[in-house]
């Protein structure tokens, strides 16, 4: 179920348009995505990497980076401990090539997904400590390690971390006390102390304004010079990079962060990066952030889920290229791999969720212990677009049941999970998405406790789709698509635009694709303009949907041409569209298509 609703944001769009030389259907736009300020709009649109924020404004970043410099100096051994995704993989290699510019004697370690788990443990620091390490600098995690911080600091280590996860905290008579963990320096914009002006980074973007901040110090240069260094611009794309991987809001400073790395990779600094472009066919001169997001970023998740990401890593680290093209070559064919074994784990998660009544839970538990615990995750976010609710998927781990949670905008996962951490043997995540461990025979329980404390109504399972302007068909041009493209990178938090129409006729139609998935039809609006429409979606259910409303043999004629069928017209084909428009180049034709949303 959907419900649409168009977004009546109000603001005076003339005078805003005629201010910043742009129409007042993107004044509209901008407005939608609750940018208001003359300052803040001129930032969205025009905004440059000199519109970063200050490294030093983050919490304890000095702190960080004078004890990094004097480990240095003092010639003493450092150890990165990141983590398996593509945030913790791109947020280690920046602490790596970082403090090897400095000149430190300095190793990683990724935590392996099935034999660690995520972040810091007691292993890992053990590890650290017997192999001579005197300090370890976590990214992408840390921020939770309370304990194993304090084992650290027993053992006479210094740790510093480097997070940007939330603070976890204990409830305590109604109020909230956060467990900062005792770390030397501990750099998270998600500390309540920190004054960070725009807290919603990814762990890389940390990492990364820490190592802006090192060099700067080390070679007594300004951090804006060091910013545009080689190291720094290549450094930049893996901010980047991870900004999208790890689905940041592409709101301000991540805006202009994926903006210009974006445009530096398309002559990417490292070779393991520019291997894994052509390994997987992408043209460096057209990334997007869905190229990062479904075609790149997935090919380190991989490594990390099916093998070890320290692969991923290494693909980074090389300068060999020959070298990059094989281990390139090995992350595609594991991303591959990773495909298949996804489309069956979600299979046999539907299989569950309607054949045991599943289904009728507000939140739903699934329990696939055959399933590689890695998977959980992207099999918990398909199931949750399925459903549009909460869902957990749990497997059989080495030691109990792990699992991944993907949630919907009204329900908050972390804090949902805390009201029944008890059952946990260990637990972490934000608004959106968690990760856990926990006894099998806690299962059971835990999905009674989530089901018995949920508060969602039925209004919060209703996907709400966000209409910028009911918009006709017609205003589409190639200079209006040439403006919207001002309004890029889209992504998470900054979506692209959606427009709407009513009343638009579909009058013939082809399926495309080896799979016969994409539907590409000819429609027309009420004053018979007629324009080219394309549908991605889910093309089976377009079909019942269009038989269910205009009879059996609506298909039929549409596809008629296609099916050699030449039926009279039925009850005609008429919807309300979300879409919007794009540009479609074919051997060497280019022409305006509308692309289609939703339908009703």
């Amino acid at each position: 179920m959907s419900r649409w609703m168009v977004a009546a944001k109000r603001a005076d769009f003339d005078a805003v348009a005629k201010k910043h030389q742009i129409s007042p259907v993107l004044a509209r736009i901008i407005r939608n995505r609750d940018v208001t300020d003359d300052k803040d709009i001129d930032k969205f649109l025009n905004g440059t990497r000199k519109d970063l924020y200050a490294p030093e404004l983050l919490k304890d970043m000095e702190k960080a980076v004078e004890i990094l410099l004097e480990k240095i100096a003092q010639g003493k051994q450092i150890r990165i401990i990141g983590d398996y995704d593509i945030d913790g993989i791109c947020s280690t290699y920046i602490l790596y090539k970082g403090l090897t510019a400095c000149g430190a004697r300095v190793d990683t370690a990724i935590p392996h997904r099935i034999r660690d788990g995520y972040g810091l443990n007691d292993h890992l620091i053990q590890e650290a400590y017997d192999s001579g390490t005197d300090t370890i600098i976590t990214c992408d995690n840390g921020i939770a390690a309370y304990d194993q911080i304090v084992f650290a600091n027993e053992l006479g280590m210094c740790v510093v971390v480097t997070d940007h996860h939330e603070v976890p905290y204990d409830e305590v008579n109604g109020e909230r006390q956060y467990k900062v963990p005792p770390a030397k320096a501990v750099v998270d914009p998600k500390q309540e102390d920190c004054n960070y002006p725009f807290p919603e980074i990814c762990g890389a973007v940390v990492a990364y304004k820490l190592i802006l901040m090192l060099i700067a110090k080390h070679t007594q240069k300004n951090w804006r010079d060091v910013m545009e260094s080689e190291v720094g611009l290549e450094l930049l794309e893996f901010a980047a990079f991870a900004t999208i991987g790890d689905v940041m809001e592409l709101r301000d400073e991540n805006r202009i962060l994926v903006k210009s790395g974006l445009e530096l990779m398309a002559h990417t600094r490292n070779i393991g990066l520019g291997a894994l472009m052509q390994a997987t066919g992408t043209d460096p001169m057209h990334i997007k952030p869905y190229t990062i997001g479904f075609i790149l970023g997935p090919c380190l998740n991989a490594t990390g889920r099916l093998d070890t990401a320290v692969n991923a890593l290494e693909l980074f680290q090389t300068i060999d290229v020959d070298k990059a093209a094989t281990l390139a070559g090995d992350l595609k064919a594991m991303n591959d791999s990773r495909k298949d074994l996804t489309t069956k784990g979600v299979k046999e998660a539907i299989e569950q969720i309607e054949e045991t009544g599943l289904d009728k839970d507000k939140v739903l538990v699934v329990y696939l212990p055959e399933v590689h615990e890695s998977l959980a995750g992207i099999i918990a976010g398909r199931i949750r677009e399925k459903y549009y609710k909460p869902v957990f998927i749990l497997t059989r781990a080495e030691e109990g049941v792990k699992g991944s949670g993907r949630s919907i905008e009204a329900f908050h996962m972390y804090d949902e999970m805390t009201k029944c951490k008890e059952l946990f043997t260990k637990y972490g995540g934000h608004k959106l998405a968690a990760g856990l461990s926990l006894p099998e025979e806690n299962v059971e329980m835990f999905r009674q406790k989530l089901n018995e404390n949920c508060q969602l109504t039925e209004g919060d399972f209703e996907q709400k789709v966000l209409i910028d302007v009911p918009m006709p068909m017609a205003y589409a041009s190639f200079h209006f698509i040439a403006e919207l493209e001002r309004l890029e990178p889209f992504g998470n938090g900054n979506p692209k635009p959606q427009f709407a129409q009513k009343n638009i006729q579909f009058i013939s139609g082809k399926l495309l694709g080896a799979n016969h998935n994409v539907g590409k039809y000819t429609v027309a609006d009420e004053e018979g303009r007629r324009y080219e429409l394309i549908y991605f979606g889910d093309i089976e259910a377009f079909h019942t949907y269009v038989e269910t409303k205009c009879g059996n043999s609506a298909l039929d004629y549409l596809y008629r041409i296609q099916r050699g069928t030449l039926e009279a017209a039925p009850v005609p084909i008429v919807l309300s569209v979300v879409y919007y428009p794009d540009i479609n180049e074919y051997k060497g034709t280019v022409t305006l298509q509308m692309v289609m949303k939703y339908y009703q």
